[in-house]
């Protein structure tokens, strides 16, 4: 697992979105964190890896955004955007195995047009029987 420094990211509180009751004009309870990929202190495969990334969160200029805005409380969603930081991070840390093309064996080809030939038999008994 990749430890990340508290240095690394920026936790800015936001106002959160959504029905709310008394409190939501008044409490900043979501947190943006902000990630900047390129100057941290991450190997520089991981960088790239996750700068190649798909991800929407990852802007050009390679800053990973995550929002919080789960909970009802500040505490929580700083909590929860850091375990979501970790997350990302260590999935594309994450070397997956080489995939290998197979071929299907012999006997289940067998049984695939034996079942085959049976359903086409059960609906061509379905048919109108001829009256003489």
């Amino acid at each position: 697992m990749i430890e990340i420094a508290e240095s690394e990211y920026e936790l800015t509180a936001i106002r959160a979105q959504g029905a709310g009751g008394q409190n939501v004009n008044k409490v900043s309870s979501a947190v943006h964190l902000r990630f900047d990929i390129v100057g941290s202190n991450l190997s520089d495969w991981l960088k790239q890896k996750l700068l190649h990334s798909k991800d929407n969160r990852i802007t050009d200029e390679g800053v990973l955004i995550l929002k919080a805005q789960q909970y009802r409380t500040q505490e929580a969603n700083k909590k929860d955007a850091i375990k979501r930081l970790y997350k990302i991070v260590n999935e594309a840390n994450q070397v997956k195995p080489t995939r290998y093309a197979t071929r299907p064996s012999y006997g289940s080809k067998q049984r695939r047009l034996e079942s085959k030939s049976q359903r086409g038999q059960v609906k061509q008994l379905r048919g109108k029987i001829a009256a003489d």
